[in-house]
């Protein structure tokens, strides 16, 4: 995708994470009866916006530095660092003067919010496709220079087992809370024998490294549509074809066939394919055609643009089961408590120093290039990344940080546990430093974004 596209998704989902966060400490504060005095998306410092427009008591707007977002909430400490209100005695109306405990539902409101769109999104993605099964008949295709080859899988491996547990599906098998497990093993077959393999203790940092997993099933190189007046047609080539090879090479996976044709452009090349004779109603199987297929060999000519006019054929062992909604709901729950549980297990890491921050941590430039790619990928695939971005914002603004949700949510607790207020100099000065910690940050990760481009 071009910049502007690239820079359009990374907007929108800034845009719709940072809402949603916000719309959860607006609405909560709203429910006890303190007054908002801001709702921005983007921080407006040196009272720089894009735009505003006051409704009833609150000020609306797009600050010019995309760095998050906030709700002012009247007598509130938070990112503003407004003292005004400081010189006069605390109103009904304002934070300071409500209960600790809305206090800290408000301060939770945020966090809430990011969990309850990412299950949302799970709930209404498996709502409308269902929950998709991929057999693990279909055998492994693995990426040279991957963590999982690095770790003695090859092309053609059939997996069995993770952790000494059975797997059913390649959903199961790659399922992200097996990553962030204490330690991962994988049994597998090769050629009739059982081996058993283990990943390495940092596999979350080397998959971020390679920005993909580096695994999934086979696609086989079964030919579905073979265009008229193209070198495939030329040549003989037949839907319903397997091709297994290409200049005496082996192929096993369609983006093998794709990769070496494209390489090719304007010169011959040689393509084994195997065919046999099926009905319509029967099912084109890989396996069968290479069993029992009949050989050909065609030289063929790729155009200038390397393509030969063949599509593929999918024929992949894939399940879809629908969900009434209450199992949608159920599912989408269980999705967001795994992806949380697993994020929590991720960053646990990081500070153990297990995994390596810079190149498990992304800042905008990162996310900006993962949001394009799965746009890229369609909207289901835009929507699951949403998903997991809200999640670790929810996750980071856990965290007991001043300035961070977490960080607001201790300070009133330790008020509520003392049963008074902490002096508004100590808050203040709390905040500062927060403050001034998220932004080195928030440097130090843009800037290792900007190397690592």
């Amino acid at each position: 995708m071009d910049f502007l596209s690239t820079t359009f998704f990374f907007i929108l989902a800034i845009f719709i994470l940072v809402t949603a966060h916000e719309l959860g400490h607006f609405l909560t504060a709203k429910l006890f009866g303190m007054r908002v005095d801001k709702f921005y998306i983007g921080f407006d410092f040196f009272e720089k916006r894009l735009w505003k427009k006051k409704i009833g008591e609150t000020e609306y707007g797009v600050g010019v530095f995309p760095l998050g977002g906030y709700v002012k909430i009247a007598g509130m400490v938070d990112e503003s660092l407004d003292t005004a209100f400081q010189s006069a005695e605390p109103q009904p109306w304002e934070f300071r003067a409500k209960p600790v405990w809305q206090r800290l539902i408000v301060l939770a409101g945020g966090v809430s919010m990011n969990l309850v769109l990412a299950a949302a999104i799970f709930i209404g993605i498996t709502l409308v496709l269902g929950e998709s099964r991929t057999s693990l008949n279909n055998p492994a295709f693995v990426e040279r220079g991957s963590v999982f080859e690095s770790m003695g899988m090859k092309t053609g491996d059939r997996l069995q087992l993770a952790n000494g547990k059975k797997l059913d599906s390649w959903e199961k098998a790659l399922d992200p809370e097996l990553f962030t497990a204490r330690s991962l093993n994988y049994t597998l077959v090769r050629d009739g024998q059982s081996i058993t393999v283990k990943a390495p203790s940092n596999i979350m940092s080397s998959i971020n490294k390679k920005q993909s997993l580096g695994i999934r099933p086979i696609v086989p190189p079964v030919i579905d549509e073979v265009l008229a007046k193209m070198p495939a047609k030329n040549a003989g080539i037949k839907s319903g074809g397997l091709i297994t090879a290409i200049n005496g090479k082996n192929v096993s996976d369609w983006t093998e066939v794709v990769g070496i044709i494209s390489a090719n452009a304007g010169k011959p090349i040689t393509i084994t394919w195997q065919h046999i004779q099926t009905s319509q109603n029967n099912k084109i199987n890989a396996e069968d055609i290479r069993a029992k297929g009949e050989r050909f060999v065609s030289t063929v000519v790729p155009n200038t643009s390397g393509k030969i006019g063949i599509s593929l054929k999918q024929t992949i062992e894939t399940e879809r089961r629908k969900l009434n909604v209450i199992e949608s709901v159920v599912s989408g729950v269980n999705q967001t408590w795994k992806m949380s549980a697993m994020t929590v297990q991720g960053f646990a890491k990081i500070f153990t120093g297990e995994e390596d921050f810079r190149k498990s941590v992304g800042g905008p430039i990162k996310i900006a290039k993962i949001a394009s790619q799965s746009a890229e990928q369609g909207p289901v695939s835009f929507l699951y990344f949403l998903s997991m971005l809200s999640i670790s914002l929810a996750i980071i603004n856990m965290l007991p940080v001043p300035a961070l949700d977490g960080g607001q949510f201790v300070l009133n607790g330790i008020e509520g546990i003392i049963r008074r207020e902490i002096p508004f100099e100590v808050k203040m000065r709390i905040q500062q430093v927060g403050m001034a910690l998220l932004m080195a940050l928030f440097t130090y990760i843009l800037l290792n974004d900007i190397f690592n481009f």
